[in-house]
């Protein structure tokens, strides 16, 4: 409970501050470049004067955004794609398991690259929400995309032992439709394993678009992320001035924000463990 409330507060902020931070993260003052954090900028300013908290706080509503969706996309094709080919089985299930070998075999790193670069600039061609916004959902549409295969793989192993429980074939032999099963007897006896793999999606979300950023290919400037301003950040170490608050706080903020998340996995982990919930009586018993 205590890792959510970090994580609301760090979200409110974040996006609360958006409408100021977005347009004060890219104001430039050169006769306070590189300065250390004070009363005056909290956090220090960057290279050419820029707030590193302005920027921290924008870049955080970007980072949290994209990861929030890219899990939501990847628990959404991964669930209902594992749940099929488990409770279905057979040939079926063959197919789709092969599918997601071949898509294990591909480098996830290069499928988000060519999703980005062929995807990207069409949407950017026809979304109203600017460009900036447009490769944070390119990205997050891409990382989301790539990162289902493990949950859809762990749901049907889960599927496959649950469909001949006693409770399954009950629900066959009331003549339920496939559909309502699954949604209705299924898929709550997985909501632990789902929301888990959704809480440790979104920080590989954020450290993914980190990696690609820093390649050039994810979000790029102005726009700023956690992970964009860590990498300029370690850019501007060096021996002769180092400017330690332009990494330091960006990498803090993700820091407590991952730490966070893997907390509230597990809180949802034991909340929503249906399983263990009702072998919990028996146990005090």
């Amino acid at each position: 409970m205590a890792s959510a409330w970090v994580l609301a507060a760090m979200l409110a902020a974040c996006v609360a501050t958006l409408g100021v931070s977005s347009a004060r993260m890219r104001q430039q003052d050169l006769s306070n470049a590189l300065q250390p954090p004070s009363v005056t900028h909290p956090l220090g300013t960057d290279e050419v004067g820029r707030s590193v908290l302005w920027r921290t706080l924008y870049g955080g509503a970007i980072s949290l955004s994209l990861g929030l969706l890219a899990a939501a996309i990847a628990v959404t094709i991964g669930a209902a794609y594992g749940a099929v080919s488990g409770y279905v089985g057979g040939r079926i299930d063959d197919v789709m398991m092969r599918f997601v070998d071949v898509l294990f075999a591909l480098p996830s790193v290069l499928l988000v690259m060519l999703f980005t670069l062929t995807v990207g600039g069409w949407l950017e061609r026809l979304t109203h929400i600017g460009i900036e916004w447009a490769r944070a959902i390119v990205l997050a549409l891409a990382i989301g995309g790539t990162s289902w295969l493990t949950l859809a793989r762990v749901v049907r192993g889960q599927v496959l032992s649950l469909r001949e429980r006693p409770f399954i074939q009950a629900a066959r032999a009331l003549g339920l439709s496939t559909n309502r099963i699954v949604v209705r007897h299924l898929v709550p006896n997985l909501g632990g394993t789902i929301a888990v793999f959704g809480t440790l999606t979104v920080p590989t979300a954020i450290l993914q678009e980190s990696f690609l950023s820093f390649l050039g290919i994810g979000v790029q400037p102005p726009q700023a992320t956690w992970g964009s301003l860590a990498a300029d950040g370690v850019r501007s170490l060096n021996p002769v001035r180092m400017s330690w608050w332009l990494v330091t706080f960006p990498c803090l903020a993700l820091s407590v924000a991952l730490l966070a998340l893997n907390f509230v996995g597990e809180g949802l982990r034991d909340a929503l463990d249906v399983r263990g919930a009702e072998s919990t009586p028996s146990r005090q018993a």
